[in-house]
């Protein structure tokens, strides 16, 4: 998984060197987004090891621990393969229905221009093994069996069609970011040639690699 990552961050960082970064994490407002820019560095201590990283290529100040984790695994697939690129977090909540993920999205395609690549940040169900985080789910297969095939064939319909409610069950935070993509992308106008370059569930836990770009 982490090969395929850097090979779509490489892939961005040829095409563009400015990135929003989309991102699930709770906030006090459910229905808000909080951005964070790129002004210092993050470090992982917070997990147990002081791993520093960035979303600029010159941060200043000093390391911050209480970043959440988007930003910091953005600031590590940047410093790993996109070092020249600047980069910026949009989180909303794990929560937030459909519908204002897509307003979300609408609202980001309103200020997202030329030389701007979007990267998403989120996992799927936590839920497909008895050993998983959330224990064994049945529903979180043909959950995943939705979004794996959306994301494969670049249908922002499809993402937005999941189910955000049974998404919290099976803790499957990336319904969220994936479906702010899908309603920046719906309202791009545009198609979208896309490819998968990674899906599996190691750990019980779904994760997808997969690109999108404008067709033609």
């Amino acid at each position: 998984m982490r090969t395929a990552c850097l090979e779509v961050i490489r892939e961005m960082a040829a095409v563009a060197d400015r990135w929003v970064v989309l991102g699930a994490h709770p906030l006090a407002d459910p229905r808000a987004r909080r951005t964070v820019d790129g002004a210092g560095y993050g470090s992982w201590i917070g997990f147990g090891v002081d791993v520093r990283v960035s979303l600029t290529p010159e941060p200043t100040g000093p390391p911050r621990a209480d970043l959440p984790l988007p930003v910091l695994i953005a600031g590590w697939l940047r410093g790993q393969a996109a070092s020249h690129v600047s980069a910026s977090v949009e989180l909303v909540d794990p929560g937030l229905p459909p519908s204002d993920c897509e307003r979300v999205g609408e609202e980001l395609a309103d200020w997202i221009g030329p030389g701007t690549a979007v990267l998403v940040v989120g996992d799927g169900a936590a839920t497909h093994t008895e050993k998983a985080p959330g224990y064994l789910d049945e529903r979180a297969g043909p959950f995943e069996a939705d979004a794996r095939r959306a994301l494969a064939d670049g249908d922002p319909g499809g993402l937005l069609a999941l189910d955000a409610a049974l998404a919290t069950e099976l803790n499957a935070v990336g319904r969220a970011p994936w479906q702010v993509m899908a309603g920046l992308a719906a309202a791009a106008g545009s198609r979208w040639d896309a490819r998968m370059h990674y899906s599996d569930i190691p750990y019980g836990v779904a994760y997808h690699v997969a690109s999108w770009r404008r067709a033609g």
